[in-house]
Parts: structure tokens; C-alpha cells; sequence
């Protein structure tokens, strides 16, 4: 990292930045000081070094041994927020609670269902977040990606091929900016949708425990009719622990650290919950959660 603007850091402690509580430390971690320092950090790496990027790592299960190669974190300078007259402009460390807020402010409609999504733009756009009845692929209209060789380059919807929490991005490749499209709205209106929004969210999911977001993707109406947390109601895996990790008794699709849960007890939970779901309908459910980093050997965590 010779050279490079930003703070950099070894062995540093990751469970601390993540919403579970959980995970190793990363081998080094950089925040770059902006997007010209990233992307002059990345056209020097070797090609074989892996590269994670996270954002408030609100999705994510970081394994106990940690993540090798360079963990990229946005910071401040990402987050910028910028209104325009049929939109915004925002940073991919951007909120995206504090980009539903801004638009409000501003009276623009159309962005309130971020509000109801933890997390930052840059991993909003990266899984095609979505609650709430809209989605990233609805409102953007392109995203800055910084690439892993060190390109700049500008990206529009259609090329990020959306489908349901996924996109075209590649590995190693950073959101650091995204327009996202908007309509004038009355501000009272827009505040109180982003109100109910809140109110539905807290009514129905632990947003008070140490948990992430859905553990698994709902399937497909052709698979099943039923969403994931009915699949895993029924095969009786509400309250299910294992270790320090508990099913959520409020909403059985996620998973809950009750306060001494390690990486590996999350993940094996999860995949017992896939076992016994597929048991029971049939149904294989996949992680919406995304699982990094090495298992510890001394936890036994799942790969």
C-alpha cells in the first residue's frame, strides 16, 4: 500500500464494524482518502491479491479467521449526498436511511423504501436492495464503479443486468457513486411514508438485536408460493439456537447473535435451517446474506 493517502491498517478487527458482532480480523484494511486514491491503491495490487470491499456491513457474515488480502472500507469522503432537481447524487457510503432523509428534506419522492434497508448505496446497488415494493434497479440511474485493476468507469442500469438481490458487478469492484432518480413530492407526504416505512420495519423485524438483514432470498414462484420465513416457520425453526445464535422468534429470516455468538455458530444455524426447510417442503432456500472470509479452525465454522 505504498504510497496510498488513505489509513491503513493490519490485523485489524472487524467484528466491531459488523451488525452480528462476529468475524476475524482483516489481513489490511484501507480507506482511501477518495476516489482517485482507491483507484491508484488498486492498479498496484497484484492481480492474485483478493480484494473485499465492505460497507456498514449490515448483510454480512464475516467468518472467525478473518478476510485475507486488502478489505477496502469507504468513509466519509463516500458519503457525500448531492440533490438535483429530478434526483440525487450520493456517495457509496452514502446511508441509505440518511439518502430516504435528504430526498425528503428536498421534497423528492420515490426514495422512501430506503428507509426501511440497513445498509450503505454502495452494497444497496451492488445486491439490487429493495423493500418495501421498489428496488435499486427502479431508481438508478448509474453507478461509478471503481474497478479492481484501477479503472474509473461509469455504468448505467441496464449494464448492471439487475435481477432479484443480484447485479452484474464483478468481484473486487467498488460502488463509489450512484444518481439515483426521484419526482417532486409534497415533503409532509414523503415524511410520512418514510414514517410508516420505519414503523413497519420495527413492527416486524428485531432491528433492535444484533442481527443483519433477510437471511435468505424468498423463492421464486415457480419453486414455492410461500416466502422463506413461512418455509422455515413450518419446518420449525422459529427460536432454533445453536451456540450464541438464535432464529428470530419476531421474524424467522433472521438471525440473531444473543450476545456470545461466534461466526461459525450463525452460519451452522443457518445452514440447519436450510436442511430442515428442504426436509420439510422441498425447498432448497439460498443465502441473501453474504458469507466471507476463512472458517476458524478452531471454532469449526461452516465453509
Amino acid at each position: 500500500m505504498r504510497g496510498a493517502r488513505g489509513k491503513v491498517s493490519f490485523g485489524q478487527p472487524l467484528a466491531p464494524r459488523s451488525w452480528f458482532r462476529v468475524g476475524g480480523p482483516a489481513d489490511c484494511l484501507f480507506q482511501p482518502a477518495d476516489g482517485d486514491d482507491l483507484a491508484s491503491a488498486l492498479s498496484r495490487l497484484s492481480p492474485e491479491l483478493p480484494v473485499t470491499t465492505l460497507g456498514a456491513c449490515s448483510n454480512v457474515i464475516i467468518r472467525d479467521g478473518g478476510l485475507s488480502g486488502l478489505v477496502v472500507r469507504l468513509g466519509g469522503a463516500f458519503a457525500a449526498i448531492v440533490t438535483e432537481e429530478e434526483g440525487l447524487v450520493v456517495g457509496g457510503a452514502a446511508l441509505d436511511a440518511t439518502v430516504a432523509e435528504t430526498a425528503a428534506a428536498a421534497g423528492l419522492a420515490g426514495l422512501e423504501f430506503l428507509a426501511g434497508i440497513p445498509g450503505s448505496i454502495g452494497g444497496a446497488v451492488r445486491m439490487n436492495a429493495g423493500a418495501y415494493g421498489s428496488d435499486m434497479a427502479t431508481v438508478l440511474d448509474w453507478a461509478e464503479i471503481v474497478t479492481r485493476d484501477g479503472g474509473l468507469v461509469r455504468l448505467h442500469a441496464g449494464d448492471l443486468r439487475f435481477g432479484y438481490r443480484h447485479s452484474a458487478l464483478t468481484d473486487g469492484s467498488v460502488v463509489v457513486r450512484a444518481r439515483l432518480r426521484a419526482t417532486a413530492g409534497d415533503r409532509a407526504d414523503i415524511a410520512a411514508r418514510i414514517a410508516d416505512v420505519r414503523a413497519a420495519r420495527e413492527s416486524a423485524q428485531p432491528v433492535r438485536a444484533r442481527t443483519g438483514g433477510s437471511t435468505f432470498r424468498n423463492p421464486d414462484a415457480a419453486t414455492s408460493q410461500l416466502k422463506a420465513w413461512q418455509l422455515i416457520d413450518a419446518a420449525g425453526c422459529r427460536g432454533l439456537t445453536i451456540g450464541g445464535a438464535q432464529v428470530s422468534e419476531k421474524h424467522c429470516n433472521f438471525l440473531i447473535n444473543t450476545g456470545g455468538a461466534t461466526a461459525a455458530d450463525l452460519e451452522t444455524l443457518g445452514e440447519t435451517v436450510r436442511k430442515r426447510v428442504m426436509e420439510q417442503s422441498g425447498v432448497s432456500l439460498h443465502w441473501e446474506i453474504k458469507r466471507l472470509g476463512i472458517p476458524s479452525t478452531e471454532t469449526g465454522g461452516a465453509a
